[in-house]
């Protein structure tokens, strides 16, 4: 794998969405954009590409559904390169959405590939050695399954001490004068305390 960049923008064609209006599409190319800067992409000629790559497939998906929202179209786009590129560096082709879009980020984080390697952010060619070995020793390993299973309650056995403790309360809330007897001997207690402390 070559570290050299490889940058493919053809600016022989201007995209002019065939449906939608102007103002739709400037504010989906917006958040596109956000998007991939979001993920630390700062590359100009690379945001370039993603853009163009992204924003031509958002408007055929668009001509062929009107009814959508430009904005919606171009997110679920990106959505799903970023899936189809995270399974293809981690190599795991069946991981559902919300994982490999976790593990992927996480990855992509920890190795600091937008840093380290600019270039290599929703690319499949040329990729650097060493960016999909340091992405894959950095995704997050899958956990086991979740298995359902039955509790049956059983009584907590809190020793003897905790229920003659338990049973003298109870016996305590229901006599008032004695539980405000009991309060005034610790009151007392904590007073007279206090005064050979202080002497």
């Amino acid at each position: 794998m070559s570290n050299e960049p490889v940058i493919s923008i053809d600016m022989s064609t201007t995209l002019r969405p065939a449906s939608g209006t102007e103002e739709a599409w400037n504010i989906a190319y917006g958040r596109v954009e956000d998007y991939i800067r979001a993920h630390r992409i700062d590359n100009r000629l690379h945001q370039l590409q993603l853009l163009q790559l992204v924003m031509k497939e958002a408007a055929a998906r668009h001509a062929a559904n009107p009814k959508l929202e430009p904005v919606v179209v171009a997110a679920e786009v990106i959505e799903e390169k970023m899936d189809e590129w995270f399974s293809f560096i981690l190599n795991t082709p069946k991981q559902p959405h919300e994982r490999i879009a976790v593990d992927g980020r996480v990855a992509l984080l920890l190795c600091d590939g937008p840093t380290k390697w600019p270039y290599a952010f929703l690319q499949t060619k040329d990729l650097p050695h060493e960016f999909v070995s340091s992405m894959r020793e950095r995704s997050l390993e899958a956990g086991p399954d979740l298995s359902l299973s039955s509790m049956v309650p059983r009584p907590i056995d809190l020793g003897i001490i905790t229920e003659a403790a338990g049973d003298t309360l109870e016996r305590v809330s229901k006599w008032p004068i004695v539980k405000t007897l009991i309060l005034w001997v610790i009151f007392l207690g904590a007073l007279i305390a206090i005064f050979r402390m202080t002497r």
